[in-house]
């Protein structure tokens, strides 16, 4: 028979155990699903070519050591965590990701993936979305033997979710080369209705996965990354074809959210006008202290937007000033002044509310 002085000890220490793996009335989790502008280091842990796990990225992170991000700091995901006063989630493949850490949250984004499944063939082992979803199940469930189903289901439907895809679809996919197979299948106009109406189904599987919070960003515009400047442009000026597929595809995006919203009943989806917030600063970067929104930090050739950023490549000394800081992706201090819009933005950035408005009404439902 046990003593009365064990029990008593098993009763503390598992009501101790119980509140260490409860989500606090503060937390929130977020989850994260995307491609490499949201990817904090699930390619390290795969045999591919997309990966970010080389100096000089991480030049400007904490730890001044790559991590798996496309930056030299922070990324998008890491700046909105520190808004909600919360650690950076971690990679889903990351054997980091146990135990308590799991309450965070979790980034499911794998560098090159797109909305359709043959987006980023040439990078081979990738996670593509319906993978991603696939984890986002598994998390559940360990979430579950740690803190039960109901409690499971409550973090999860509170949950800040993240999801960022497309703009693969285009830069590699449709035109990553002349007459490819997708631009031979589809006219433009015609692809983007057939990549929406698979975005749509993916939408729907997060909401069915217990979803309620999502923010869906647009894509940026594309043709003025230093990559599609490097290929494409003659004088400086934006790829008019790669902008012409970012405005047939966002107003689109928007009206599904709107469409996935109203069947819903309730404002499960925002949308996150990426293409203003990038070309708030592409326009004119003096005015947002960049030098230059066209010359990426870190590269080479034209616009250094050839190739790879790797230790043999130019690389800018402040990188504060570099709108830019690979051939595709924002740097640090880009990534801030766009996480600045979700927060903070207006409804022509961020439709039908901002994050900030968000966390207020939804802590009075609390």
């Amino acid at each position: 028979m046990v003593s009365l002085k064990v029990f008593f000890f098993l009763l503390v220490y598992i009501l101790a155990l119980s509140h260490r793996f409860s989500p606090t009335e503060a937390s929130r989790a977020f989850f994260v699903f995307g491609d490499s502008l949201v990817d904090n280091g699930n390619n390290n842990y795969l045999a591919t070519t997309a990966r970010a796990d080389a100096p000089p990225y991480g030049i400007d992170y904490p730890s001044h050591r790559p991590t798996g991000r496309f930056s030299n700091g922070l990324n998008i995901p890491d700046i909105i965590s520190e808004n909600l006063g919360a650690e950076s989630t971690l990679p889903y493949l990351s054997p980091e990701l146990s135990g308590e850490r799991l309450l965070v949250g979790a980034n499911f984004a794998s560098a090159g993936i797109g909305i359709l499944n043959d987006t980023g063939i040439q990078f081979v082992n990738i996670i593509r979305i319906s993978k991603q979803l696939q984890y986002f199940e598994q998390y559940q469930q360990r979430v579950s033997s740690l803190i039960g189903p109901d409690e499971t289901q409550r973090l999860v439907n509170s949950a800040l979710v993240l999801v960022t895809l497309g703009g693969n679809d285009f830069v590699n996919n449709y035109y990553l080369i002349p007459y490819s197979a997708r631009s031979r299948e589809f006219s433009l106009p015609d692809y983007v209705r057939y990549i929406i109406s698979e975005y749509k189904k993916i939408l729907a599987r997060l909401y069915e996965l217990g979803a309620r919070r999502v923010m869906v960003t647009m894509t940026g515009p594309l043709g003025c990354v230093p990559a599609e400047l490097a290929l494409r442009s003659r004088n400086g000026d934006c790829a008019a074809e790669l902008l012409r597929a970012a405005d047939l595809f966002n107003p689109q995006l928007e009206q599904i959210l709107r469409d996935l919203n109203d069947e819903l009943g309730a404002d499960v989806f925002i949308a996150a006008n990426a293409f203003r917030m990038h070309m708030d600063f592409v326009s004119n970067p003096t005015a947002y202290g960049f030098v230059t929104s066209k010359i990426a930090c870190c590269g080479q050739g034209p616009y250094n937007g050839v190739g790879f950023c790797t230790m043999a490549s130019n690389l800018c000394p402040n990188r504060d000033i570099y709108a830019f800081w690979d051939a595709f992706h924002p740097s640090e201090r880009a990534n801030r002044i766009i996480v600045n819009q979700f927060m903070t933005g207006s409804t022509e950035y961020m439709y039908p509310m901002n994050l900030s408005t968000i966390l207020a009404m939804d802590a009075r439902t609390k």
